[in-house]
């Protein structure tokens, strides 16, 4: 199993699931943007100031994660996609992707309506179905942070209908991603900083 190429530190403090093979296939064929996500794993902490903080439209998780990756030249992208019968050209385009680099995607999805992950594996089926990604990632939350939610009165901003490992796994295991390689990894409450 590809866990094992995974470091120590990371499991330890990520609930992480694979399918597919999506970590041999991020380490052996797209080292720069594996060692680019690692580093991002490592780095992460979940501050106790952007739990209590009111939502907007990006919460500073979002902004962490999307500043550390773009800083790395990540971008995010939305593809052009079409279908053409003939002379008939139908435009499909696709749901705008988090993060993206050299044929890897990337979400976050830290507190949306769990539909989200519709849309999000539904996105990856589709863009590895046409050969424009390789692999998709998505961070989330772990269910063990609605302990910590709850004890900072937040809790009812993070609730059961939102984004989290109990609601993605059974859309993954059910066929979502269809042949798309997946690795989801859900922040738990190791990562959880009260000083910052």
């Amino acid at each position: 199993m590809g866990l094992n190429l995974l470091p120590k530190e990371i499991l330890a403090n990520y609930e992480v699931r694979e399918w597919k093979h999506a970590i041999a296939i991020l380490s052996s064929d797209f080292p720069e943007e594996w060692e680019n996500i690692l580093e991002l794993l490592r780095n992460f902490q979940l501050c106790k100031s952007w739990i209590t903080v009111g939502g907007g439209r990006k919460s500073k998780v979002a902004e962490a994660i999307d500043n550390f990756l773009f800083a790395r030249g990540w971008v995010e992208k939305q593809f052009e996609t079409s279908v053409r019968v003939d002379e008939a050209v139908m435009e499909s385009p696709t749901h705008k992707v988090d993060c993206y680099k050299n044929r890897v995607a990337l979400e976050l999805e830290w507190n949306n309506k769990d539909p989200f992950f519709d849309r999000d594996l539904n996105n990856f089926r589709l863009l590895f179905d046409l050969r424009a990604i390789s692999v998709g990632v998505i961070i989330t939350r772990s269910d063990d942070l609605q302990e910590i939610f709850n004890h900072l009165g937040r809790g009812a901003s993070y609730g059961a209908s939102t984004t989290h490992m109990s609601k993605l796994i059974p859309r993954i295991e059910g066929g979502g991603g269809a042949g798309c390689p997946l690795l989801v990894f859900g922040i738990t409450q190791k990562l959880y900083n009260e000083n910052c």
